[in-house]
């Protein structure tokens, strides 16, 4: 028997990825030039999956505006998280839904289709009530990490704060049903219920076996607005890019027009009803969205922009992650390179990103951006103004 079935959490709102999750949730961002929660679709029914049990929450009509009932011709179950109560809670939205062995994924985190055969292939082979894909990363720390004994589990710490962990859970869980009651048993930490805490307590439970599969594919979290970098990058390396190829690693939609004298520098994404005009260079790892406008000399590369957005001639724009409908203007530089990012109260030092301009920002002409600049939705910024910090949602900035 294979395993059939698989739950995508995608309720998370993403507050780390703010400005760009005000309108959305979190894995409705791009990655490249699609929302990340199409390349978790796309790897779950490329390892089998013939149903798929998608908990939404957060701007939840965004995903189901977004995909419908079905999703390459397999249905889509939908589940409301009403209040935004932990992944574990989120999980138990599926409770008397499924009667047999599931997968439960992150909407957030794209895993290669290898990582999500390998966790079902261990889990079907019976012997544990709960079955973890884990990787081996420098940033394991950064996430939930894992000690291992052999196949099975013997440590699960989320986040720790001291300790050598080189093995990170990577999010790709197989579940038994009961599972479920052992998560409704789980005690809460601050009303919210992690999935990782009621693992846990698997592990500590003799009772019960959890396994690690060890795993070497293509895996990648998007938790702050450089990850969307990152995820463009592995996306491009990965050639998952729905659009036609017109040469090596150069993706073009067919209702896109490229000027003769632009230059397409690869890898390089442009989706449906783009235009690019005369001695504009776009890429090398670009990803522009439907109905984007590069206008003449503009330069784009290592950035992706968002749906409906314009760039103005002669911009400049590197390390940049646009949402919608963004305006920016003619002879306007995003410069790119490492920055000092604040998001939130915490300030994170040399991290690659230019600017992230949010949804219906618009920037007029001459307008230059410090590194690491973080401009929130429906704000306005004056005719050659220079930003050197954070920009809050509807501002209106002048000289």
């Amino acid at each position: 028997m294979n395993l059939r079935t698989a739950v995508v959490l995608a309720g998370g709102e993403g507050d780390r990825l703010r400005p760009l999750t005000r309108n959305r949730p979190k894995p409705m961002l791009p990655a490249g030039n699609r929302p990340i929660l199409e390349y978790v679709f796309d790897s779950l029914i490329d390892s089998g999956i013939e149903q798929l049990h998608v908990v939404v929450g957060y701007k939840g009509t965004r995903v189901q505006d977004h995909f419908g009932p079905t999703y390459r011709g397999v249905p889509l179950a939908y589940h409301r998280q009403e209040k935004q109560l932990g992944s574990g809670h989120a999980l138990l939205q599926v409770r008397g839904a499924i009667d047999e062995p599931f997968l439960a994924v992150n909407g957030d985190q794209i895993a290669d289709p290898s990582i999500v055969a390998d966790v079902a292939a261990a889990h079907m082979e019976g012997g544990a009530v709960a079955t973890l894909s884990v990787v081996e990363s420098r940033e394991a720390s950064r996430y939930g990490s894992v000690r291992l004994d052999g196949d099975e589990i013997v440590e699960l710490v989320e986040r720790p704060e001291s300790g050598d962990y080189r093995l990170l859970n990577a999010g790709v869980y197989g579940f038994d049903p009961a599972f479920l009651g052992a998560l409704a048993a789980t005690p809460r930490v601050a009303g919210s219920l992690p999935l990782p805490a009621a693992v846990s307590r698997l592990v500590a439970d003799e009772d019960h076996r959890v396994r690690g599969v060890r795993t070497e594919g293509f895996w990648t979290d998007a938790t702050y607005p450089w990850d969307l970098l990152t995820a463009a990058r592995q996306v491009f390396d990965m050639g998952w890019v729905e659009l036609p190829e017109r040469d090596p690693d150069v993706w073009i939609a067919d209702s896109a027009t490229v000027h003769p004298d632009a230059t397409l520098q690869p890898p390089v994404a442009v989706s449906a009803d783009c235009e690019i005009g005369a001695g504009a260079v776009v890429g090398p790892t670009a990803s522009l969205g439907t109905n984007v406008t590069v206008d003449a000399s503009a330069v784009v590369r290592d950035s992706v922009v968002g749906d409906d957005s314009r760039i103005g001639a002669n911009a400049t724009v590197v390390d940049a992650v646009f949402g919608q409908d963004v305006r920016l203007g003619p002879g306007s530089v995003i410069p790119g390179g490492d920055a000092d990012v604040r998001v939130n109260d915490r300030i994170h030092e040399g991290e690659r990103l230019g600017a992230v301009l949010a949804d219906r920002v618009d920037a007029e002409a001459g307008v230059v951006f410090s590194p690491g600049v973080l401009v929130g939705p429906n704000a306005s910024i004056d005719v050659g103004v220079r930003l050197v910090r954070n920009v809050s949602a509807g501002a209106e900035v002048t000289r």
